[in-house]
Formats: structure tokens, sequence, C-alpha cells
């Protein structure tokens, strides 16, 4: 019997890639649908080509409200918030999705990164493998024997041994790695004076923040340059250094349950579909839907 094979998919990023790709597309009633247009495209070409059973759909609800900000207020706070002609539009994202006959997962709390590493480990307890769809590469840290990381845009799959020819470091180092680096795109600090490459020949050497940590005295024994001043930099950014890996690591204990029933695909809802896609001009794209819940 074959697997049951569940794909995740972080849906943002590729909202966000059809809205700036395609331009000038309203529905009957004039508002934008870009966005909603590439990103409902996106999924009916995922759903032809990919030998899925079992599939979800995370969103972010707030750029503000992650747990993350609780103890880090100035987490991803350097981001501004969605256009207006694109904030309208990601209700009706989720909307396209539920229509597709595809589960939504969206918490005021937790990310969809966290929502998508909680059901990637929960369904691997359940005996399935797990797709996860995304182009960002803080994901691949979910990546084990059971889970892949696919770029779908690019057309790129990474297993481990992927992930570490692509980032220099094992998927289970991601976050030390910006723990010591930092993330400018979600301001994660990192230490201060500790750019990649160091970061990277730090990870080589140690396999995790906490053994760096509990042997700088090693540091003096390796090759590295200004090993006095790196040495005093990770003292002096210790604090700086673990806040960061917090940061950057997914929690896999996000509120939402894996039922692989719920998550099997069946199809479109053919009711849902003709609502929708007519009331967003879509009428023409509703032919490319692979696979029918309910009757057309």
């Amino acid at each position: 019997m074959e697997q049951e094979r569940l794909y995740l998919i972080d849906a943002l990023p590729y909202v966000f890639r059809a809205f700036f790709a395609i331009r000038e597309l309203r529905n009957p009633q004039g508002q934008p649908v870009n966005a909603v247009y590439g990103f409902a495209a996106f999924l009916l070409q995922l759903l032809q080509r990919e030998p899925l059973t079992h599939i979800g759909v995370a969103f972010d609800e707030s750029l503000t409200s992650s747990f993350r900000n609780a103890f880090y207020p100035a987490y991803k706070a350097n981001r501004e918030l969605p256009p207006p002609d694109l904030a309208w539009q990601l209700e009706h994202c989720q909307a396209v999705v539920r229509a597709l006959g595809m589960p939504v997962f969206v918490d005021h709390h937790y990310e969809a990164d966290d929502l998508i590493g909680t059901l990637a480990r929960q369904a691997t307890e359940h005996g399935m493998s797990v797709v996860v769809v995304s182009n960002d590469k803080d994901l691949m840290q979910l990546v084990t024997p059971q889970v892949t990381f696919y770029n779908a845009a690019k057309d790129r799959r990474f297993d481990a041994a992927g992930v570490l020819a692509h980032l220099g470091v094992r998927p289970e180092q991601i976050p030390d790695f910006l723990g010591l680096q930092g993330d400018a795109v979600d301001n994660i600090p990192g230490v201060k004076g500790i750019g990649t490459k160091t970061a990277l020949a730090l990870l080589q050497v140690f396999p995790h923040l906490e053994a760096l940590y509990d042997d700088l005295a090693r540091l003096e024994t390796l090759p590295l340059r200004n090993v006095k001043t790196l040495r005093q930099n990770l003292e002096v950014g210790r604090e700086v250094a673990f806040l960061s890996k917090r940061l950057a690591t997914i929690s896999l204990d996000a509120p939402v349950a894996c039922n692989p029933d719920a998550l099997r695909y069946r199809g479109a809802e053919s009711i849902q579909v003709r609502s929708l896609f007519a009331e967003l001009g879509f009428q023409r794209l509703a032919q490319r839907i692979p696979r029918w819940h309910s009757a057309v």
C-alpha cells in the first residue's frame, strides 16, 4: 500500500508572489483580484502535478500578534502591513482554498510556520510522509527522513542532504544558524559581529548553540580569524543568541490537530466554486479543477 502523503502549503509567499506578478485584474464589481487569481492558479497547478493524498493550507493571521511578540516585541516590527489592495484579497484567498476542498489553518498567536510544523510532526506520527510547500528557507528546519521541502515556484525539492548542500547547515541547525547570524527579514538580531561565513564555520564544529557556549575555550584551537574578538562577541551576545534561536525555532506544539481523514483530498465543492468563482470572475479558471468532490 502506498504511503499517504500530506502536502502542507505555506500560503502567503505564493499570495504575495501572485500579487506583485499580476497587475490590473479586477472582478465584475471592480475590486482587485490579482492575488486571488494567481494563488488559485498556483493551487490548481499543484493539484494537477503532485501525487498528493492529503493537503492543508496555512495562513498567517497577523504580523504583530505572534506569541513571539510577547517576549520580543520587535519581532517582525520592521515589516510593512499588506497594501490595501492585498488586504481585501486575503480573505478571498482563504475562501478559494475552502471551495477547492482544502482545509485552512490559521491562528491569531501562532504563525503559519508553527501550524505547519505541528501538523507535520503529528502527521509523521500517523505514519504519513509530508511535503512542506514554501519558498521560505526557515521551514527547511522541519526536514527529516519523513518530511521534505518543496519550493514549488522553482520546482526544487530538498531532503536533509539537499538542505545541507543548499544552506551549509543541517535542517536541525537552522535555528542555531539564525541565532548566531540573525535574520533581518524577521528582525531577529543575532550576535553582533557574526555574519554568515562565521556562523557556518562555527556550526561545522559545534552541533548546536548550546554546545558552542559550553565550550567557548575551544575557539582558541580553531583556524578562525580574530578568535579573541569572536569569543568576546559571543560572550557579550550570549543572551541575544539564545533569544534569536528561540525566535527562529518553529513551534511543534501549536493548537492544531492533524486528522488524516479531514485532511484527505476529495476534490472541489461545486456549489462553493460556482458561487465564489462567479463573484471573482474566475469562471474559466474553474475548468482547470482536476477533481470534484460533488457533482459539477
